[in-house]
């Protein structure tokens, strides 16, 4: 028997097991590619708004260079109108367009919880009442809202993420009002009730924690929805004003320069990966907490 035959020694043979139980310890929808490169990217672009102004080869700001001059070993994204370089403008504009998107979502998800679930648990006119106001929102397109809202206020990047988060918390208030309803007759909730709990206390303690993995998982979902707004605000003119390096500003800015076609192509692809990426983080938070399509996915 030559020595390229012979089994492994133990020592590998164990390494190789543990491997293999840390790798099996990861939920099933993580470990998928998409979920893996979604993570990925996400960690990237925030390693890169956080360590931005040392990452950057110049300040954002700067017009220090030649006018359009294109991708070079000098300048890898080219340089734009105004002799910026265009790389370090990209970069800057994690450090406005991600934080502000986060937030947005957040604050959007705040609003339409406690609207949903004081609609859903008090009812009667309370729910009508919120509901109608809810409704009148989904009756209009979300950017053709967010536009009106933004330009009342201002053009403004302030003002273009308190429209983002005025069209967006509808769903959020229709969605915990639906949770809210199913769980309110559920058997811990009438137990809670028995013993004593008063309904606030109830919805806190009991109905929060088994309603809030859909929550979250729209969310995630809509992370990328509030990039594509909040860029198309800038785009348009209503969020970031200039010489603020944003992404829907400086796509705005390639328009102006078709031929010049690296000015608007990198932030796009910014955008592009950014959106692409909490959709994927999306999809798999969604697999991982609705238990049917993660036993599927457990056995695909």
């Amino acid at each position: 028997m030559t020595e390229s035959s012979l089994p492994p020694p133990v020592p590998a043979l164990a390494a190789e097991a543990l491997r293999r139980r840390r790798w099996l310890r990861i939920p099933a929808p993580w470990r998928r590619p998409l979920a893996a490169a979604g993570v990925a990217v996400v960690a990237a672009w925030v390693v890169i708004a956080v360590f931005a102004p040392l990452i950057g080869p110049d300040n954002p700001l700067a017009q220090n260079y030649d006018i359009l001059a294109a991708p070079s070993s000098a300048h890898w994204f080219g340089t734009d109108e105004l002799g910026r370089d265009v790389l370090s403008r990209v970069l800057s504009g994690a450090r406005v367009t991600l934080p502000l998107s986060v937030l947005l979502v957040i604050l959007s998800m705040i609003i339409g919880a406690v609207i949903g679930a004081a609609a859903g648990f008090l009812g009667g006119w309370v729910d009508n009442a919120l509901m109608r106001v809810a409704d009148l929102f989904f009756a209009f397109p979300g950017i053709i809202l967010a536009m009106a809202v933004a330009a009342a206020l201002g053009p403004q990047l302030r003002n273009a993420v308190i429209a983002v988060v005025a069209v967006s918390w509808p769903s959020y208030a229709r969605l915990v009002r639906s949770l809210v309803l199913s769980a309110r007759t559920a058997p811990y909730v009438t137990a809670s009730r028995m013993l004593g709990a008063s309904g606030w206390r109830v919805l806190l303690t009991d109905i929060r924690p088994n309603i809030s993995g859909p929550v979250f998982v729209l969310g995630a979902l809509d992370l990328g929805n509030a990039v594509l707004l909040l860029s198309g605000l800038s785009f348009l003119g209503l969020g970031a004003q200039p010489p603020t390096a944003e992404w829907g500003a400086m796509v705005a800015e390639g328009t102006q320069n078709f031929n010049d076609w690296w000015v608007g192509l990198f932030p796009g692809l910014a955008i592009l990966t950014v959106v692409l990426a909490f959709n994927f983080i999306g999809d798999t938070l969604r697999d991982a907490l609705d238990p049917r399509t993660a036993r599927a996915v457990r056995l695909s």
